[in-house]
Order: structure tokens, then sequence, then C-alpha cells
């Protein structure tokens, strides 16, 4: 699947049904925010992709946004 560029990890046709974030981080920071990503999940947003590299990693959530189907 095409990448839209390092400013958006996400296909643009996305942001037309869900509210998203992108969370970026090193991969050692990407374990000690469990809670954070723990806490996401129970408020409604859905881990939708990841991606790494060995600097990096970038996380999309995302939240359908209302009057939208799933």
């Amino acid at each position: 699947m095409k990448n839209d560029g390092p400013e958006r990890p996400y296909p643009v046709k996305w942001e037309s049904v869900a509210h998203l974030r992108v969370f970026r981080t090193s991969p050692g920071e990407w374990a000690k925010v469990v809670t954070w990503r723990a806490d996401m999940l129970k408020r409604g947003w859905r881990l939708l992709r990841v991606s790494s590299d060995a600097e990096e990693i970038v996380a999309v959530f995302g939240k359908t946004k209302i009057g939208q189907s799933t």
C-alpha cells in the first residue's frame, strides 16, 4: 500500500472516515507507553497501522467519525 510520505503515514482517504492520531517514538519508549496505548483502546481508538525502522516507531490510531459506518 502506498505511503503518503513521512508526515502522513496513512492513506489520505482514511481522513474522511476517521479521526486519526499519529504517534512517533523510539522503539525503547514504545514499550514504556503500554498504559497509554491501553487507555487509547479503552477510549474507542483502534491501532490501525504500525511501522518501524531502527530509529523510530510510527503508530496510527483511528476512531470512526460519528455518522460513518465501520
